[in-house]
């Protein structure tokens, strides 16, 4: 794979060391990879509208929720941010204090991380749709409970059928493992091709930047799963 200096530079953002050929002179910073497709439709058309408003609707619901006691102590539901035609869904695991005060996924440390592994194959974070499992914070951050889970799964299915991704990366375990309805190890789920349900949408699944901010050893492997998330979704394209 051939990198730019615009990916180098988001690669040692990350903390990736790179080491190139002598021969091998990276491109100029204009050549990302391609990762976004050309909307097939106009933004003003009626079916987007309508995708839209569905959006607002359902992000409407989700802030008037009560389905388990996570209201009891939320300081505001996230709902999810990002292009609503997105080809890119990414799926993270629930709200922190961070995303609980700020009501948007993936703030703070963990969520410049998150734009720096995107950055490195050629997404803004704005071209992407970023969501999780869970839409309130779990007190003290602790793993969801499988009641949360279930009573915010029908939220995250339909914002996955609006925003009809062509692929999902799901970050860290409880992701992966809810999202696909599997308890197999995350070290194991990495290098695999799942699919969502029954749509045959690509998942690739890979660790929380959380995790890496305690592990910066494991972002190599990181920068792989992307690599081959972003194969995946040319064969989709």
């Amino acid at each position: 794979m051939t990198l730019s200096r615009y990916q180098f530079a988001c690669l040692q953002r990350m903390g990736i060391d790179v080491w190139l050929a002598r021969t091998t002179a990276p491109g100029d910073e204009a050549e990302l990879m391609p990762g976004i497709r050309a909307l097939e439709v106009s933004a003003g058309s009626p079916a987007v509208m309508d995708n839209h408003r569905e959006l607002d609707t359902l992000r409407e619901q989700v802030a008037g929720c009560t389905r388990c006691t996570l209201h009891e102590t939320r300081t505001q539901t996230v709902f999810g941010v990002g292009d609503r035609q997105a080809d890119w869904m990414i799926i993270g695991e629930a709200p922190g204090a961070d995303e609980d005060r700020q009501g948007e996924p993936f703030v703070g440390r963990a969520g410049r991380l998150l734009n720096a592994m995107l950055l490195a194959i050629g997404l803004q974070r704005e071209q992407v749709f970023i969501a999780n499992i869970l839409k309130c914070r779990p007190p003290g951050n602790r793993d969801p409970e499988p009641e949360e889970v279930t009573a915010c799964e029908g939220y995250l299915n339909r914002q996955i059928e609006l925003v009809d991704p062509k692929i999902i990366l799901a970050v860290g375990r409880v992701a992966a493992q809810n999202l696909l309805k599997i308890d197999t190890p995350i070290g194991r789920m990495r290098g695999q091709r799942y699919q969502y349900g029954k749509t045959g949408r690509p998942v690739v699944v890979t660790y929380h930047p959380a995790y890496l901010l305690r592990s910066p050893l494991e972002k190599r492997k990181v920068w792989q799963d992307l690599q081959m998330a972003m194969r995946i979704y040319r064969e989709t394209a």
